[in-house]
């Protein structure tokens, strides 16, 4: 306990010290662009909701979103890897992907009301193949409990990752904010409530990315994509 509570207190220096970083190297390695930045909220409890499409997203959303320090939840398997420490001195906090993890559920309604960014995305795992997947109620049930201000984001480019070779082309990344979108709260919302609220956070996702990206899609709107189970869900 003592031994994390020390690794806590470096967790600011850490995230900051690589989004700072992170930025600098994205200028340097890859051509990117961050689209409707004016549009994040300066200040209250902030759930920024996007695509997901490589490990290593959540990094940079950090560095596009700049001014705010975004949590993340982190896989638990996790915990078992080399990676605990890093995920824990960056502000990540575990979760059982796929399942009703209540702890995981009180810890981020805790990180909304606290006026903080949570960041989730709402597929709950990268794409394997590129294409946008089903998205799961978790996000949609946070934000009607907290009542958070939501934000739309999409992400674009960071999928041709997958072969490091790649970054001698310099690829393009693009990170693109909607408009934030008010919940209002509700302490027990419905299954159609958060249904409802589901399809409509993803849609405004959608709308954000390119054809290429959409191409999963079924003609009965429901998008098919395989899982590695190699993230959590949102």
């Amino acid at each position: 306990m003592r031994r994390l509570l020390r690794l806590t207190t470096y967790v600011p220096i850490v995230y900051w010290a690589g989004t700072y970083l992170a930025r600098f190297l994205l200028f340097v390695l890859v051509r990117w662009k961050v689209s409707g930045r004016e549009q994040i909220p300066v200040a209250g409890g902030l759930l920024l909701v996007s695509n997901h499409l490589n490990n290593i997203d959540p990094i940079i959303l950090g560095a596009a979103v700049h001014r705010r320090r975004i949590r993340f939840m982190a896989k638990i398997e996790v915990s078992k890897s080399p990676l605990v420490i890093f995920a824990r001195i960056y502000g990540a906090f575990p979760v059982r992907r796929f399942e009703a993890d209540v702890g995981a559920m009180l810890s981020a309604e805790r990180i909304l009301r606290r006026g903080e960014t949570l960041g989730m995305f709402p597929e709950g795992t990268r794409s394997k193949t590129g294409h946008v997947g089903k998205p799961h109620p978790g996000t949609a049930l946070i934000a009607m409990r907290t009542g958070a201000t939501v934000l739309p984001c999409a992400i674009t480019g960071t999928e041709k990752l997958g072969n490091p070779l790649n970054l001698l082309r310099r690829p393009a990344f693009r990170v693109q904010f909607a408009e934030p979108i008010v919940i209002p709260q509700v302490k027990r919302p419905t299954e159609a409530q958060v249904s409802e609220l589901t399809d409509r956070l993803f849609a405004e996702i959608c709308k954000l990315l390119p054809p290429q990206y959409l191409a999963a899609y079924t003609g009965s709107g429901t998008p098919q994509q395989e899982h590695d189970g190699s993230d959590p869900p949102g």
